[in-house]
């Protein structure tokens, strides 16, 4: 049995690593308003813009040929995974590296290469067979989202996916933020730009646009833009979702905590009382015997 000075310590330990949790989800708290803040204003920009250059692309399918636009085949991929730089956040990294994983599962027979967006993300495929073309490390540790630096990225993967035709397809994982509980892995096709259906373009040909340059010139000065606002979003909602993911996790640990010290506390007084007994009976018993 532990003795009463070990309980003390053990209780002193635990109380030591509860306020870090609850600092921790302080702190994350504080990101996640700022977070939160910023992905409701980008996702409505993000939407529009996709749904208006997906039904504009429909529309003059047969009369452009764009190299982010046109159809390619479906060999070889490139996979954007969007990740934390740092732990401590609950099941997010392991939900998304998971997500990953179970894609490339799915199209083992593609060949398929990576950039990792992400300390976590990178360091998992690091060890294993894929081919990591590029990484990009601490861009999102602060909690915030440089906008420059998804510039950065998006302009470096259309260049590249523009000159190296070998790539079929790109595609973008990252967490979707739905609520502070709730966050979903998403995998969506960025290049080429899907085009919409027969159907939904039907469905919106009611809206006419009026073009002041040529539609070769709009679309190659607004495709690469489109892939730039995704690219934001997707580390946008990653942010976010990491923050959620850490106060939940933190809010846990803490009440664990709590649950523990009060284990620990109890225990010590059985240890306290049981001595206490013990020398009463100790006593008891030498008087007894003079």
């Amino acid at each position: 049995m532990a003795s009463l000075l070990d309980m003390r310590r053990r209780i002193k330990s635990v109380k030591n690593t509860q306020q870090i949790t609850k600092a921790m989800k302080m702190v994350a708290a504080a990101k996640l308003k700022r977070a939160q803040d910023r992905v409701t204003a980008a996702r409505p920009f993000a939407q529009k813009m996709t749904e208006v250059l997906n039904g504009l692309s429909a529309k003059v399918a047969d009369e452009l040929s764009h190299p982010l636009l046109d159809p390619r085949g479906d060999e070889k991929y490139l996979v954007i995974l969007v990740s934390a730089d740092k732990g401590l956040a609950g099941a997010f990294n392991a939900n998304i590296i998971k997500a990953t994983q179970a894609f490339l599962n799915e199209n083992a027979a593609k060949s398929t290469e990576m950039v990792a967006v992400g300390r976590k993300g990178r360091d998992f495929f690091k060890r294993r067979t894929i081919e990591l073309t590029d990484e990009y490390i601490g861009l999102t540790g602060s909690g915030q989202v440089n906008h420059q630096d998804a510039l950065d990225i998006a302009h470096r993967i259309v260049q590249r996916f523009t000159e190296d035709t070998s790539i079929d397809k790109v595609f973008l994982v990252y967490t979707e933020f739905r609520t502070v509980l709730s966050q979903k892995p998403v995998i969506e096709q960025i290049l080429p730009v899907p085009r919409t259906d027969a159907e939904a373009a039907e469905s919106s040909a009611q809206a006419e646009y009026i073009y002041e340059q040529p539609p070769a010139e709009l679309f190659g000065r607004l495709l690469p833009k489109l892939v730039e606002t995704q690219l934001y979003r997707a580390m946008l909602e990653s942010v976010a979702s990491e923050q959620g993911s850490r106060m939940t996790a933190m809010d846990s640990a803490s009440k664990n905590a709590g649950e523990l010290i009060d284990t620990l506390t109890l225990n010590m007084n059985r240890i306290r009382q049981a001595a206490i007994t013990k020398e009463i009976i100790e006593v008891v018993s030498g008087a007894a015997a003079l």
